[in-house]
Order: C-alpha cells, then sequence, then structure tokens
C-alpha cells in the first residue's frame, strides 16, 4: 500500500499567528478519497484539524477544498489523481525534492478562511446567490393545478440545476479575484435557471438588472477557470454566455457598461478584417471612430498608444489601416450563422441514450429523438442542439470571437 503525504495548510485568524504547513503520512489506497485521509489524519493523530464534510458522496459540496492546486471536492477525488497533478500530469510540476506522492490541500479562494480549511462561503457565496433572487417569480394568474412545463424548457435548465453550491467555481474565479464585487460564476449560473424557465415573469428584469450591474455578466472575462473547476459540469461561464445572447439578442438591452455594443465591436471587426484590428475596437465599441460617445474614450486612450508607439508595438500604418482582409470563407460563416431563422443554443447536458439505435446503419443522427451523447440536448426552442464534436460555430458569432470555442459540457 502506498504512503501518501499530505500538507494542509493550517490557520486560525483568532490565533493573531500566520498559516503554516502541516505535514502527515498516510498508508492508504491510491484509490480511496483524499477525504479519507484527512479524516484518518484528524481521527488518528491531531483531532484539531478544520474541515466541513457531510454526505461523502459528491451531493453536498461541503467538502470544497484546493488540491494540489485545484479546487474541488475531497471526497471525490482520489488520492492518486490528486498526486498525479504533483506530478505534472494534470496540474503542476512537483516541487524540488519533493516526491509524486504528496498531496498540498488548501482551503478555497476568494472567500476568507474560518479555520483550516473550513471558508465563509455565507460571506461571498450565499451573498451571491440571494443576490440574483434565486427563485420563481410566477406569472398571473397562477393555474388551478400544476403548471405543465415543455420537456424542452426543462432539459434547458437541467445543467444549471445539476449544481450543488460547493464554490469549486468561485475559488479559482479570476475576474473575482480582481473584482470581488463581480457577482460571480455560481450566482450567475443559478440565475439562468430562472431566465431559462417559461414558468418565471420576470425574464426582462432580471436579464436588466444583470446587464446593467458593472459587476454582472459582462463583468466576466472567458478565463475558464470555472468550467474548469466545477465537479459536476455545470460550466457556469457557458451560461454566462447564454445570459449576454438573452439580454442582447432577445430583448435588446443596451447596457450602460456598452459590455453588448463591445461583443457587437468584435464581431464587425473579424467580419471585416478576418484578424482583429484593436485599434478599431474601442472606437467601434461607442459607435465609431466621430461617434460623440467614443471621442472621450478615444482621447483617454492617447496615453496607451503613444506607449505602444514608442516602444514600437505599432506603427501610424498599422493603426489608420489594417492591411489584411477577410476572406470570403470568414464572410460565409458570418452570413451563415447570422442568417439562421432560430438561434441554436449549444446546451450539451447529456439525456437520453448514448448508442441510440435510430444511428444504426444510417449514417445520420436523428434529431427528432432524446438526445444522445454526441448530439447534445433540445435547446429553449425546441430545436436539437448540434453535434459537439462537429467544430460548428456558436450561435452568435460574437461569442465565437470572444471565447474562441463553442460551449461543451
Amino acid at each position: 500500500m502506498p504512503e501518501y503525504t499530505l500538507k494542509i495548510r493550517r490557520f486560525d485568524p483568532e490565533s493573531g499567528e500566520a498559516a503554516y504547513w502541516d505535514e502527515h503520512t498516510v498508508d492508504l489506497d491510491g484509490t480511496q478519497s483524499v477525504l479519507d485521509a484527512i479524516l484518518k489524519v484528524r481521527d488518528d493523530v491531531d483531532g484539531s484539524i478544520g474541515i466541513r464534510c457531510s454526505c461523502q458522496q459528491a451531493i453536498c459540496g461541503s467538502c470544497g477544498v484546493r488540491m494540489n492546486g485545484k479546487p474541488g471536492l475531497a471526497c471525490n477525488t482520489h488520492l492518486e489523481e490528486a498526486a498525479d497533478r504533483r506530478a505534472g500530469i494534470g496540474w503542476n510540476p512537483p516541487d524540488e525534492g519533493q516526491s509524486n506522492t504528496t498531496i498540498t490541500v488548501e482551503p478555497m479562494g476568494n472567500m476568507p478562511v474560518i479555520r483550516d480549511l473550513i471558508v465563509d462561503m455565507d460571506a461571498v457565496h450565499w451573498k451571491k446567490i440571494r443576490r440574483v433572487t434565486p427563485w420563481l417569480i410566477n406569472k398571473a394568474p397562477v393555474p388551478e393545478r400544476e403548471y405543465i412545463v415543455p420537456h424542452e424548457n426543462m432539459v434547458d435548465v437541467t445543467q444549471t440545476v445539476a449544481c450543488i453550491q460547493c464554490g469549486a467555481c468561485v475559488s479559482d474565479c479570476l475576474s473575482m479575484e480582481i473584482d470581488p464585487l463581480f457577482v460571480g460564476p455560481a450566482a450567475l449560473a443559478k440565475s439562468y435557471r430562472f431566465v431559462g424557465d417559461p414558468r418565471d415573469a420576470e425574464h426582462f428584469q432580471r436579464l436588466k438588472d444583470l446587464s446593467e450591474d458593472p459587476h454582472g455578466i459582462y463583468d466576466c472575462t472567458h478565463c475558464f477557470n470555472c468550467i474548469d473547476a466545477c465537479p459536476k459540469g455545470v460550466d457556469p461561464m457557458s451560461q454566462i454566455m447564454r445570459l449576454r445572447r438573452k439580454a442582447g439578442g432577445d430583448h435588446q438591452i443596451e447596457d450602460r457598461n456598452n459590455g453588448h455594443r463591445h461583443e457587437q465591436a468584435f464581431v464587425k471587426n473579424i467580419r471585416k478584417h478576418g484578424l482583429l484590428h484593436e485599434a478599431d475596437l474601442l472606437p467601434d465599441s461607442y459607435g465609431g471612430k466621430f461617434h460623440p460617445n467614443a471621442v472621450p474614450e478615444l482621447f483617454s486612450s492617447l496615453p496607451t498608444a503613444a506607449a505602444a508607439l514608442a516602444r514600437r508595438k505599432m506603427t501610424p500604418k498599422t493603426v489608420l489601416m489594417h492591411p489584411h482582409k477577410a476572406p470570403k470563407e470568414v464572410k460565409r460563416l458570418f452570413d451563415q450563422v447570422e442568417g439562421r431563422e432560430e438561434r441554436v443554443e449549444l446546451n450539451l447536458y447529456v439525456t437520453g441514450y448514448e448508442d441510440d439505435p435510430s444511428d444504426s446503419g444510417s449514417g445520420t443522427k436523428d434529431t427528432s429523438t432524446a438526445a444522445t451523447k454526441d448530439q447534445g440536448t433540445p435547446d429553449a426552442e425546441g430545436m436539437a442542439a448540434e453535434p459537439a464534436n462537429t467544430g460548428a460555430m456558436p450561435d452568435s458569432a460574437a461569442d465565437a470571437v470572444q471565447s474562441g470555442e463553442s460551449e461543451t459540457s
């Protein structure tokens, strides 16, 4: 049986002492969980180690910690899996003189530490969840009996319903590190659960609120960390992008943060040049070089432009002209995406059967049946999502430009 070394970060704010590393060796099989190892140390060696845990079945979400730099559920992470990250297979290379069986365990980030591995989720995570009004607001009149919701609508929100509120995405959110007021990936994913529900009466008000908030949906920087961190495949960043599409595309919300216009500027820029011409991006985000709203922004950017010119990172020619023009194939893709009568949502939550009998011998997939693992699921309008492995462009060209790849679960 292999030996694993646990390096647990210990910290008690009330003691007034600095945080330190507490190292213990455990003899456990590699298929046992990191939580098993922590509890063994707590039971056999030091009963003062602080950690939350409850179900030990990856359902309650209470045992979220960082293991070798990556957030996750301690009860759902094998010792050998966590150790592989230290070995450089998944994450960090080993420190000098440190074996590949060493596992560092730290509290989650972006939340204050109460003690050891226990963080104050109420101060950050739950506060932001409450911010998005996490309950249905009934339409009037309320039906006398049950409200019958179409199956495709419930499939549409199934991905966000899968969230167990563990806070792993919050822990690794780079936007929250820079802007602690950012609503955050967990809360915004929760918001889509109600924006995508036809029973809710306040879709526009929810989207307007989150669009106008300077710390709302346009504060996300597309770092993909929340997607990598989520142990349940909720893909919070994907839900944030869907909130943006509904706000700008369905409800034509022109937010005061200029987020929607900024996305449109990316589309215009790439459609015209094929490559991003950043000199045009700022004025296009405000209506063009000669738009009254763009002039103050252009003047405010002059010091940055002067520094770039001085360091020869750009020249007057590249600022005023772009030598590259988009090829016809790029423009054709834009025409194809924008010419669709209905938007195709890439919600690829898995339903149905992995091997659909209707696929055998046909060479094609029957989109009228339940979505398979390769097909994805129907969207809110009942349209079947495109296959996950085709490399098809997202429904919005803006998302193709900003995120660089389609949403997958």
